[in-house]
Parts: C-alpha cells; structure tokens; sequence
C-alpha cells in the first residue's frame, strides 16, 4: 500500500491551504459501528460545513471497479455511474452541469470529490465541506496524495462494543471460502486491522490527523468538541449543535434498537453485559494490545488470556488477508469485480 511522504505531504499542504484551515476539506472516519456518523452530523449540526448525506466512494468502489478517471473512458464511465447513485440524487444538483464539469477537469479522485461537494458547498452558501466514510481510513496515502490540505478526523471506539455491534449486524466473514463462521474474534480482528491503519497513516501527517474516542464524545461532548474544533477551527459550539440535531443527533442507527428500541445510540460498555466471561477472555488475548494502545483496560488477568494455536494462526493471517484483499483490489484488475450494490443505482436511461 502506498505510504505518505511526510516532508513532501507537509510541504504541500503548506502550498495549498492559502484559505486557511477553517476552510480545509475534512474526512471524518473510522471503524465501522465507532461513531462515524454520530460525528459526522455533529459537525454538520455545527454550522459552516456543507449539509450532504449520500455516498461518495471514488476510491473504494468506483476507481477500482472503472480504473483511473485520467483515462478519459473509464472518466465517463465513472460520471455515469455515479449520476444514477443515490449519492448524485442526494446532492441536489443538475446532471448536466455536474457532468460537464467533470468530465473537463475530473483526472483523480481526488478531483471527483473536490468538484461534488465543491459545487454543494458553492449551493448552499457554506464556508467549507466534510465527507463520511468510515473506510477512507485504508485510502488515507490516496486521499492525501490527491488533496493536500484534506484533514482527517479519526474516531475511535472500544474494540469490543465494536465487535459486538458488528456482530449483530452479521458480523464479518474471516474468508470467502469460510461460509459458516462470522465469528466474534475475526470481528475484533477486523476492527484492530482498521484502527492500526488509521494510526499508522495519521503518525505520518501529525499536523493533520485527530482522534477523537467515541466514549469522550458521548461522556465530555464540550471538551471534546472545544479539542476537535482547535484543530479544525472551527467553531463547534455544543449548545447551537444540540440545538440543530441533524442527522444521528436525533434519530439513532443503534444495531440494537430491534430488540430494545429505546437503546439509544449512545451506549458504552455494552459489551460488559452481553458477552460472556469466556468471549471476553478470548477477545482481550486477541486485541488486547491494541485496545490498551487506544486507552480502553482489559479486564481480565495474563492467565485468563492464554492464546490457543488457533487463536494465534487467526491473528497472524486475518490482518494479512486483509492487507492483501485491499493490495489487490486497489492495484490490480481483481478491482474491477467491485461491488457496485451500495450505490443504490437507478436504471440506466433509455436510449433511442
């Protein structure tokens, strides 16, 4: 995978942020099920950012799966995709001048996202604009290579409230030929693999890079928002943001809500109530590192967390499957194999 220069990222991002940093394009990402939209709409609840909910995934999806937009071909190809997502119909703009303007002066993604939410920003009259998507935090070289003075906001959350979460929502398969076992422990391993990534990328644009724990969000919202909003500066006043409410704010996407619908969004340390002594165990001796390296204690003792053969030949290959996974997708044609379900597509216009 691509790592950042981290003179050269500095360098040009002191060329390019003539604007500003109030002004400075922000990617707020993390683990799936960590507080990636309740951040998100907290910031949008803020004021000054550009108010957009759809789904822009150049580099997951649509780069891998029609090549690079510089080739003129697989640009149009990429532009009439997204023109039937539901992420185009939720930007509130014209096709046609959309598609004119990339298709001129589209030549990365970097490109791709700056003219969409530079054109919803121009709309509504905001000062700047912020994406969502929690798996920008595995394209962060390609991000920061594309647009230089992007600012990255990762948020953080307890590895096993993570995992438990997931979990609910069917959790994640270790490997495609493995059709019976989306396991608790290859979960957890999946979250840790995304929150080292973060890390390592974010150690190389310091400058650049926040985290912030969903735990301190939801427990100390002021002195957290007053932290995230230096490094931003922007204002994110607590009182106008509670006032506003948008998005996650108001109406939670809590995985629990069909068993309990008043689990609220907020919950921490669920997991201290729903799993077992033994899954516990198990999960500490799996990620535990990582889960001291971000804050979170384990509970259990050295002796409680013995580490089977099995438990240590998942730990070594699932990290390593991933990277892979990820290697090939981005700079190989297995990327043209992307799914393209969740665009949510509309039928491609008839044609005479």
């Amino acid at each position: 995978m691509t790592e950042i220069d981290g003179s050269k990222s500095a360098a040009m991002t002191d060329h390019n942020s003539g604007a500003g940093r109030s002004r400075r394009p922000v990617f707020v990402m993390g683990c799936h099920r960590s507080g990636t939209n309740l951040l998100y709409d907290t910031l949008l609840s803020a004021g000054g950012f550009a108010v957009y909910r759809g789904y822009l995934p150049i580099y997951k999806i649509l780069i891998p799966h029609f090549g690079h937009p510089s080739n003129p071909a697989n640009r149009k190809k990429i532009v009439d995709t997204f023109l039937r997502s539901k992420g185009f119909t939720r930007t509130g703009l014209l096709a046609s001048d959309l598609s004119s303007k990339l298709m001129e002066t589209c030549q990365s993604g970097g490109d791709f996202l700056r003219i969409v939410m530079g054109e919803i920003t121009e709309r509504q009259g905001a000062r700047r604009w912020a994406v969502y998507d929690p798996d920008s935090v595995v394209h962060v070289p390609r991000i920061k290579a594309d647009i230089p003075d992007a600012l990255f906001v990762h948020i953080i959350r307890d590895g096993r409230d993570v995992a438990l979460s997931l979990m609910k929502m069917g959790g994640f398969r270790p490997f495609p030929w493995n059709r019976q076992s989306r396991g608790l422990l290859e979960t957890a391993l999946y979250w840790e693999w995304m929150v080292r990534t973060g890390k390592r990328y974010g150690a190389q644009i310091p400058s650049d890079y926040f985290e912030v724990h969903y735990e301190d969000l939801v427990a100390q919202p002021r002195s957290t928002l007053t932290k995230l909003g230096g490094f931003l500066q922007h204002d994110l006043d607590y009182d106008r943001i509670q006032s506003a409410r948008l998005g996650r704010l108001s109406e939670s996407n809590s995985s629990f809500l069909d068993e309990d619908p008043a689990a609220g969004e907020h919950a921490v340390n669920r997991w201290k109530e729903r799993l077992s002594s033994q899954d516990v165990s198990d999960l500490e001796a799996m990620v535990g590192p990582c889960l001291q390296d971000c804050g979170y204690p384990l509970t259990t003792s050295a002796s409680q967390r013995r580490v089977s053969l099995r438990l240590k030949c998942l730990a070594t290959a699932y990290p390593r499957f991933l990277d892979a996974k990820l290697w090939l997708k981005l700079n190989t044609p297995v990327g043209r194999f992307s799914n393209l379900s969740a665009l949510e597509l509309s039928e491609p216009p008839e044609t005479s």
